[in-house]
């Protein structure tokens, strides 16, 4: 054989045992190694311990476990910008709240664009928040608030945990739907605008279920409805602020996001695997008793509602010249 044709063979053989290789790589399994999921607050919250209960099933049924991260930092943009410039191979995933909207929104140069570098994977969970009164008011549905705010213009205030915060953006909201006149006072955290709010030296505010419901059950506060898409399971018996004023909808939801290069393949086990858990009863019960209800949806239903999040806050924050603090 010629030495000619001994180098043509070798760089056959070379070829053919490259191009054999290729479709053994693009079939591996997902995952190869444990999946890195990054809740961008500190431990403790609403969505870190949704966060571990969900991780927790999911590592019980994938050939590597989910590990939780926590990368607090600005309001959650930290953790989500680590993940938004992370591998796209779906090993690093975000589990992030409405703040990874809102937070955009109000940012003249965010580090980060979600709806160019992140891609959602699924929405996770949901948790409206609940519009309460101080009972000397003289409102007990949302129609009465509106009409005693309306013959009484600037006489009202509303609290919220901080600027920018979603309790403020759904007050906000709310006034640019009714058109009435209702004064923001901003507090350093929900504890003290709840303290405030039940002393009565605050009117109205938008809190979280878990926050306000002893205190309505007290007859501390007055509930008058909920925010979400539908009646809240934990309060049943309240109204959603939708059935009165219609665009006031508000939730505290939490999606599943990875990079936006990871492959459609990727995402779409990454989608399976969650919505399985998500009906699960040990994830149901872990969501509630962080005041969360389970969700689920496909990527493109998820996607959807974040492009629809992404406008309408922008629409509120410029409206109310909100801007991040």
């Amino acid at each position: 054989m010629t030495l000619k044709r001994i180098g043509f063979l070798g760089l056959f053989i070379a070829v053919l045992a490259l191009v054999t290789t290729i479709p053994a790589t693009a079939q591996e399994p997902f995952p190869i190694r444990p999946i890195r999921m990054v809740v961008p607050y500190a431990p403790g919250g609403g969505v870190d311990a949704a966060g571990r209960a969900l991780a927790q099933e999911l590592s019980a049924h994938m050939p590597h476990p989910v590990v939780v991260e926590n990368v607090s930092g600005a309001g959650g943009v930290l953790g989500s910008q680590a993940v938004a410039s992370a591998p796209a191979d779906g090993h690093t995933v975000l589990l992030v709240s409405v703040v990874v909207v809102t937070s955009q929104s109000m940012m003249k140069n965010p580090p980060f664009n979600t709806s160019k570098d992140l891609r959602a994977v699924s929405l996770v969970g949901s948790s409206p928040l609940v519009l309460t009164v101080h009972p000397s008011l003289p409102a007990t549905d949302v129609k009465s608030l509106v009409e005693h705010a309306k013959a009484h213009p600037g006489s009202l205030n509303y609290s919220s945990a901080g600027s920018g915060t979603t309790p403020h953006l759904a007050a906000e909201l709310l006034r640019m739907q009714t058109g009435i006149d209702i004064t923001h006072v901003p507090y350093r955290g929900s504890g003290p605008a709840m303290v405030d709010l039940i002393a009565g030296r605050i009117h109205i505010a938008f809190s979280s279920i878990a926050a306000a419901q002893p205190h309505i059950a007290s007859g501390k506060l007055r509930g008058l409805a909920t925010t979400g898409p539908r009646r809240a399971a934990t309060m049943p018996e309240l109204p959603t602020m939708i059935e009165t004023v219609p665009g006031v909808e508000v939730d505290l939801w939490i999606a599943m996001f990875v990079p936006r290069a990871t492959p459609d393949a990727i995402v779409t086990s990454l989608n399976q695997a969650v919505t399985k858990a998500l009906k699960t009863e040990a994830v149901q019960q872990g969501f509630l008793r962080s005041g969360q209800e389970t969700t689920g949806s496909t990527p493109q239903e998820a996607q959807a509602f974040i492009n629809a999040e992404l406008e309408k806050w922008s629409r509120v924050t410029k409206e109310a010249r909100i801007e991040a603090q």
